[in-house]
């Protein structure tokens, strides 16, 4: 389209710059000619011999041919400036066509390539959040941890402690049941002694 365009100026350019040697060339010929006419006059004042005023009329003759005939070339080379002319609105208006229509197809990529920025802006700022939101739950769990490991040595701690004194207390069972047996021991023994102390006593009497 550009380069199409492109051509169509060039040739303008072209057509412009013979139109306008062509419009030299005919005023250089009317002058001559208008010359040509006022020297016949002024030859016909002078009664110049029939010699010299057919000379006169056959240049005139040539110049009128030849300068109807760049006449005719003019009209052949306005015709073509005006053809091209045509040629280069008829682009101007297409290419104006494309460039609205380009215009139009670059604003909606835009819009696109602007709504999808949008979005990705919204998701990042979200997934931010939710990765905001994670490290404090994994904080709290942390803490939780923490406590949980506190309690398990306190919990382990007191096991330790109970079963050192359900240990103290077996010694301590173990050893009163002892101290109660050799007690009872003891006591029947101390019985016994007693009882045949009574039987020897009333055998002497």
């Amino acid at each position: 389209m550009a380069e199409a365009l492109k051509n169509s100026l060039e040739d303008e350019n072209t057509v412009s710059f013979a139109f306008r040697q062509l419009r030299d060339v005919i005023g250089s010929q009317e002058q001559v000619i208008h010359r040509l006419k006022s020297s016949m006059a002024i030859q016909e004042e002078k009664f110049v011999s029939k010699e010299e005023y057919e000379a006169v009329v056959k240049k005139l003759e040539e110049e009128k041919a030849a300068h109807a005939q760049t006449k005719g070339l003019l009209a052949k080379e306005t015709e073509k400036l005006q053809f091209a002319l045509g040629e280069v609105e008829v682009l101007s208006k297409q290419l104006e066509r494309e460039k609205q229509a380009f215009e139009k197809a670059l604003s909606s990529v835009k819009n696109k390539v602007l709504t999808e920025s949008t979005k990705k802006d919204k998701l990042i700022t979200k997934c931010n959040e939710i990765e905001s939101h994670i490290i404090k739950q994994e904080d709290i769990l942390n803490g939780k941890e923490n406590e949980i490991k506190e309690l398990q040595n306190v919990i382990s701690h007191q096991k330790q402690i109970f079963r050192h004194q359900i240990s103290d207390f077996r010694i301590q069972k173990q050893q009163e049941n002892y101290m109660a047996q050799v007690l009872d021991r003891k006591q029947k023994k101390a019985g016994g002694l007693l009882s045949t102390r009574g039987f020897k006593g009333l055998g002497d009497k």
